[in-house]
């Protein structure tokens, strides 16, 4: 009772999601947090949302009718586009629109692949068997390659499985990647393709007969057991090597065959070679989403932020993933994973009726369930699918937040300077930041660049640019000082707002020369500063040697690389077009008696120094007159150097 208790102060307290798919077919993915009922199912804004938040990867898309029954399930490369694709335009085909007229609600799941989304929509069809799904309706599945459990075993392709101890990979969402795959075994290594029930009896009784693919050096004689077994089994553990996706013996052979063949000018055999290569690089050996070896399994993911905690449930059925459920709580008590755990597994039950028998986590639950087993992945196909339930949960927390930052913009402003004011170690939040980029080519030209980023977007209007004045030769340091001293004596002077954070781009050296600058105008203490090293992303602190390394995903990290990469690429632009104006106008502007409205003539028409050095007098004399003509084309033949 006190555990009942406990449950439901967690889920309600926590704002858990309080309902669940009224329908246990439902398959109510990672994303899509709020339960199918018919009230929500009639909003169209709220669909229209959904749409809007939905991410740029691979994955699964299930489409709801008003009563809430599954009536269409899609796969994507890009989720919000493929969907998006079906509300911005009127199709040309009636049932689309008829399709699009019936949808109320939707959901999705995201999965690593595009193979995997392949996979993913089979197995959901046939679970579903949707209306609108006029593919796959019937029993047919994506091929395999098995591996038979016999004395000889054979290597052949199955649309069927048959549990007999043989060996399965697949499943092959391009069937003609998986008859290149079996052709090219076949012609590695001399298989058995005959459907003789060879054992040690029949060839002690004599009863196989030496047959055409023999002769032809495509098989050893396994009938008359002219092949010892363990001779003929370290062809099938090579061969099961290439079907876990180990390819590169079979691809350096492919190589070298073509190689061969275009030195021979055996032109066409060489492109068929060329081609099977190409497929056999595309080729995945199997996938995680459909897998005979995994069969019926429960997979719990989570992904935790401090404040609250998702997670994922994904159930897996004749080896297939056939639901994902995500489950958001709060934290009010500091419950750990384990405890919040147990309270997702003890809902999903009572909720959805399912029975545990093997559940896959990361972390075992802080429950006694009688009966179920509890595994903690470390690798394989069980750790993969475990990726892919803690994916689904992070894309569920990414959704909510999206939503929470449409309904309340500033919201996300604000919990982003938030965490860089807490990554940075500042003593505000970081509103107005600036970035500072030196470039030049071995001295020449040197520029600097400036752009300003106020509440975490790019100002543009702000960016400024730099000749470098005071510096002789590749300085950067001395470059850096004279254009921060330069920048903040200005806006000091001119009683313009200060920035709460500098970023130099550039390690120790960049950032002493910066912290420098700062002291002699007194303002070390008013604005912060750090420098990026581009090796490692490492953030730099003036005093202490030890760079910080923050989190690759961490949004503090990104807002810093994206301010550097403008940074470089405003500077970058600057100094190729300060270089080539130099390289392109100063010889021309060094000839006495011409000035630019010449120089701009005579380019518009030669289009290049060269050009205007290897015309005639006569000719330069259309475009400028005879005199000018006469002193371009003598200054130009005495320094053709």
């Amino acid at each position: 009772m006190a555990k009942e208790e406990k449950q439901s102060e967690a889920t309600d307290s926590q704002k858990a999601s309080a309902e669940m798919p009224h329908d246990s077919a439902d398959l109510m993915p990672a994303a899509s947090e709020r339960p199918v009922n018919v009230a929500s199912l009639k909003n169209k804004s709220s669909l229209k949302e959904k749409i809007s938040i939905l991410p740029t990867t691979p994955g699964v898309y299930t489409y709801y009718d008003s009563e809430g029954r599954v009536i269409y399930v899609g796969k994507a490369k890009n989720l919000k586009r493929r969907v998006s694709s079906y509300f911005n335009r009127t199709h040309d085909c009636l049932r689309t629109n008829l399709l699009v007229r019936a949808i109320a609600d939707m959901s999705y799941i995201v999965v690593p692949t595009e193979q995997d989304a392949l996979n993913l929509e089979n197995s959901m069809i046939k679970e579903f068997q949707p209306r609108y799904n006029v593919l796959l309706k019937d029993d047919k599945s994506y091929p395999w390659i098995v591996v038979t459990n016999e004395l000889y075993p054979r290597v052949f392709l199955t649309r069927q499985y048959i549990k007999d101890g043989s060996k399965y990979f697949g499943p092959y969402t391009n069937a003609q990647i998986a008859h290149t795959v079996l052709d090219l075994i076949r012609e590695l290594y001399p298989v058995r393709t005959c459907r003789l029930p060879i054992t040690n009896d029949y060839i002690r009784r004599g009863r196989g007969q030496l047959c055409l693919q023999y002769h032809i050096k495509k098989c050893e004689g396994c009938c008359t057991g002219a092949v010892a077994v363990d001779k003929y089994m370290s062809y099938i553990e090579r061969i099961k090597q290439i079907l876990r996706g180990e390819t590169q013996e079979l691809l350096a052979y492919l190589k070298s065959e073509m190689t061969q063949l275009a030195a021979e000018m055996r032109f066409e055999e060489a492109q068929e070679l060329k081609e099977k290569y190409v497929l056999l690089e595309r080729y995945q050996a199997k996938s995680v989403i459909v897998s005979q070896t995994i069969a019926d399994v429960d997979v719990f993911g989570i992904d935790d932020d401090d404040k609250e905690v998702y997670i994922n449930y994904m159930h897996v059925r004749r080896g297939a993933v056939v639901r994902s459920v995500t489950l958001r709580y709060r934290r009010s008590l500091d419950e750990s994973q384990a405890q919040l755990l147990a309270y997702a597994m003890d809902e999903i039950s009572r909720t959805l009726g399912v029975e545990y028998d093997e559940v896959v986590v990361a972390e075992a639950p802080e429950v006694d369930m009688p009966g179920v087993t509890f595994t903690v992945p470390q690798r394989g196909d069980k750790a993969k699918l475990l990726d892919v339930s803690q994916r689904n949960a992070r894309q569920s927390k990414i959704d909510v937040l999206k939503h929470m930052e449409k309904q309340d913009p500033e919201q996300r402003t604000d919990r982003l300077l938030e965490r860089m004011k807490s990554d940075f170690r500042l003593n505000e939040l970081p509103r107005h930041i600036e970035c500072f980029d030196n470039s030049n080519i071995q001295g020449t030209n040197p520029v600097a660049s400036c752009v300003v980023f106020k509440n975490g977007k790019p100002s543009k209007r702000d960016y400024r640019h730099f000749n470098i004045k005071t510096v002789v030769g590749p300085d950067d340091f001395a470059s850096m000082r004279e254009v921060l001293t330069r920048r903040y004596s200005r806006l000091v002077e001119e009683g313009e707002p200060l920035p709460q954070l500098i970023v130099v781009d550039g390690g120790k050296g960049q950032l002493s020369a910066a912290v420098e600058a700062l002291d002699e105008m007194g303002l070390r203490g008013t604005i912060a500063v750090v420098g990026i090293a581009k090796r490692l992303e490492e953030i730099y602190f003036p005093g202490d040697s030890v760079p910080l390394y923050i989190d690759k995903g961490s949004e503090s990290l990104r807002v810093v690389q994206h301010l550097r990469d403008e940074a470089h690429r405003f500077g970058i632009t600057h100094h190729r077009n300060r270089r080539s104006k130099s390289q392109t106008v100063s010889e021309l502007d060094s000839i006495k008696g011409i000035g630019p409205k010449s120089v701009e003539a005579l380019l518009k028409h030669f289009k290049s120094v060269k050009r205007i050095r290897e015309a005639s007098a006569d000719e330069l004399a259309t475009v400028v007159g005879a005199a000018k003509a006469m002193i371009v084309n003598e200054y130009l033949n005495n320094n053709k150097s």
